[in-house]
C-alpha cells in the first residue's frame, strides 16, 4: 500500500512532469503528496538585476513549491512541502526518508550533473524507498 508519495521538484519542465506523475499516484492510491526540493546558496547569477538584495534561491524555491502545493490542494490532493540546502541527491534521499515516503518520483533530465553521476542515478541507488524515474525525453 502506498500512503505517501514524494516528488523531487525545482520548477523545471522535467520536474513539472514528475510532479504530474506523482499527483496521479497520489490520486490513485489516495496518498499524501510531499513536494521535495534542494537548493544551494551562493552568489547571485551575474545577470541578476539588483542581485545583492533580491536574489535568494531558497525564497525562489519556496515560492515555486507554495504555488504547486496550492494547485495540488485545489485538485483534492493532500500536499505538503519539504526543502533543505545541500546536494540535490542527498537532500532528496534524506527528505524522502524523513517524510516516510513509500515511493519517490523524480525526472530524468534537467538536473545538475554530479561528478560521479546524475542526480536520478544517485537517488535510485541510495533511497530507502522505491524510486520512479519519469522519462521526459
Amino acid at each position: 500500500m502506498i500512503s505517501t508519495v514524494a516528488v523531487g521538484t525545482d520548477g523545471s519542465e522535467t520536474a513539472r512532469e514528475a510532479v504530474q506523475q506523482a499527483a496521479e499516484f497520489a490520486k490513485r492510491f489516495d496518498a499524501k503528496l510531499v513536494l521535495l526540493s534542494a537548493f544551494k546558496e551562493g552568489p547571485p547569477p551575474p545577470d541578476a538585476r539588483e542581485a545583492q538584495w533580491s536574489y535568494s534561491p531558497a525564497a525562489q524555491l519556496r515560492e515555486i513549491l507554495s504555488r504547486t502545493e496550492a494547485e495540488m490542494n485545489q485538485h483534492g490532493i493532500e500536499c505538503t512541502t519539504a526543502v533543505d540546502e545541500g546536494d540535490p541527491a542527498d537532500v532528496l534521499v534524506r527528505l524522502a526518508g524523513d517524510c516516510g515516503a513509500d515511493v519517490l518520483v523524480i525526472g530524468n533530465k534537467g538536473m545538475q550533473r554530479r561528478v560521479l553521476g546524475s542526480v536520478p542515478k544517485s537517488v535510485a541507488q541510495n533511497a530507502d524507498c522505491s524510486v520512479f524515474v519519469v522519462k521526459t525525453t
